[in-house]
């Protein structure tokens, strides 16, 4: 019986192109749908939770920020300047003893506009000196392909992930990773939180819900096409790059029934079904399981499978499950329950867990509880792709921060990590969300910052942009040295 952390487990951290690169439009990269996200930073905290929570985005909003190439109002343009600053970010990482980067690669800084004939080589050169660093300085590179963001071009022209022909241009575009980072990235993964195009449509699957007669119809046949280039991916990866790991992942989102009412645990076993299991399924099992036939007959999706589609997910089946973790939530048929937020939705509250200042539920043993549910169900290794606090934290004027309430949050979730270990499921790393504070991804501002180093920038992009380490970067540090022995 294991009692602890492998000597070789991965401690690390992880970011997105998207929301920490900057670099907007530089060395030939071209729009992405995640450069058009608006915030103002003058909104106040409930004016932004309002965008966030109850404006999704809309037609008129993509069609300003088209016209609009400032950074004013679009932090994913500006991000936390990494692009520039990547070799100074890495060596915090190095001084902190971190064994995996997990990041993402900017499709449109590669083609920029998704559809091109060649490669940018700019752009390919940005990360073959960036995943040198990373290896200079002994840390595996996981690299996720597509993190939210596509070419908006392909959008535009395509329809997007709407249009088959998407497939064939991502997978031309990860064929051209594979040949020219594939000696520099250590684990791959096609697709972030592949449930997100359920709950956050414009994120996951590039979908404006103003534009769309049946949405369902619509995220679903995406989610077809996203499964269909996942596999030819996973497929493609393993004939080129033989050996190497390429994995599936989830917003995973632990549910509990909020009752013993039998009709509350039918609803928690319809949510994991249809909120977590279905992706994963596919992804691991290579086909579309059978719960999802009634769903798509309740909600008239009729998907459009071509011949040779089922072959397909049978042929690209992943070698290893992420996922990220943040909260848990509880399932009822109770419409009145009350809600709070998460990550990226609204979720049913839990009367029985702490909040964070953002609502979002503490659950270090529902992490325990997903590890030992989805080992049990697919007996892969395992990977905690994100997992993380997002608050405000106050520089000080010493330049210290002191930040408690994170190393709790961690120490917590960890030292649940390590009970699932005795347990007996096969994790093999750990990279917590936000490493260093980046434009957080739903509310698109700085102050909900998850890092361990803290980036001097305000919701505006304001400040010095320079870094400071915080309290909970030298318990990590601790932590890491130990392999997970000394969590104190």
């Amino acid at each position: 019986m294991k009692t602890g952390f492998d000597k070789d487990f991965l401690w690390g951290g992880a970011i997105s192109c998207s929301q920490a690169d900057g670099g907007f439009l530089e060395g030939g990269k071209g729009i992405s749908t995640q450069d058009l996200r608006y915030l103002n930073p003058a909104w106040n905290r409930e004016q932004v939770e309002e965008k966030h929570h109850k404006c999704p985005f809309s037609k008129a909003e993509f069609e300003q920020a088209l016209k609009d190439m400032d950074v004013t109002y679009y932090p994913n343009r500006r991000g936390i300047d990494f692009y520039h600053h990547y070799k100074e970010d890495i060596e915090l990482f190095h001084q902190m003893g971190m064994k995996m980067f997990r990041t993402s690669i900017c499709w449109s800084r590669i083609f920029p506009n998704g559809d091109d004939l060649e490669p940018n080589q700019e752009g390919l050169n940005y990360y073959k000196d960036m995943f040198k660093e990373c290896h200079k300085k002994g840390i595996k590179v996981f690299a996720t392909i597509l993190h939210y963001d596509i070419p908006v071009h392909l959008v535009l022209k395509y329809g997007g992930w709407k249009n088959r022909q998407t497939i064939q241009f991502y997978v031309r575009y990860a064929e051209t990773l594979f040949k020219e980072l594939g000696d520099l990235v250590d684990y791959w993964l096609p697709f972030n939180e592949f449930n997100a195009g359920r709950f956050a449509p414009w994120d996951g699957v590039c979908l404006i819900q103003d534009e769309e007669e049946n949405m369902n119809q619509s995220i679903f046949q995406c989610l077809h096409h996203q499964l269909i280039a996942n596999a030819l991916t996973v497929k493609l990866c393993h004939e080129m790059l033989p050996g190497v790991m390429i994995g599936g992942m989830i917003a995973r989102f632990e549910t509990y029934p909020a009752t013993c009412r039998p009709e509350d645990a039918l609803q928690a076993l319809q949510d994991e079904q249809y909120g977590n299991w279905f992706y994963t399924d596919v992804m691991a099992r290579g086909e579309y399981p059978q719960y999802m036939d009634r769903y798509f007959d309740m909600f008239d999706i009729h998907i459009d499978i071509q011949e040779g589609d089922l072959d397909i997910l049978k042929s690209g089946l992943v070698d290893f499950l992420s996922f990220s973790y943040y909260f848990s939530q509880v399932s009822t048929s109770d419409q009145t329950w009350e809600k709070t937020a998460g990550n990226l939705i609204m979720a049913n509250k839990n009367p029985y867990l702490e909040t964070s200042e953002w609502g979002w539920q503490k659950d270090p043993i529902g992490l325990r509880v997903t590890l030992n549910k989805m080992y049990d169900r697919y007996r892969l290794p395992l990977i905690i792709a994100e997992n993380g606090l997002g608050t405000t934290d106050v520089l000080e004027s010493d330049g210290t921060i002191h930040d408690p309430y994170r190393i709790d949050y961690l120490k917590s979730h960890i030292a649940q990590m390590k009970e699932a270990v005795i347990d007996g499921v096969d994790i093999i790393g750990y990279t917590m969300w936000g490493i260093i504070d980046i434009v957080s991804c739903g509310p698109l501002t700085m102050d909900k910052r998850y890092g361990v180093i803290y980036v001097d920038l305000d919701n505006g992009g304001q400040g010095s942009g320079k870094r400071y380490c915080k309290d909970s970067f030298y318990w990590y540090q601790k932590c890491i040295k130990s392999n997970g022995k000394e969590l104190g």
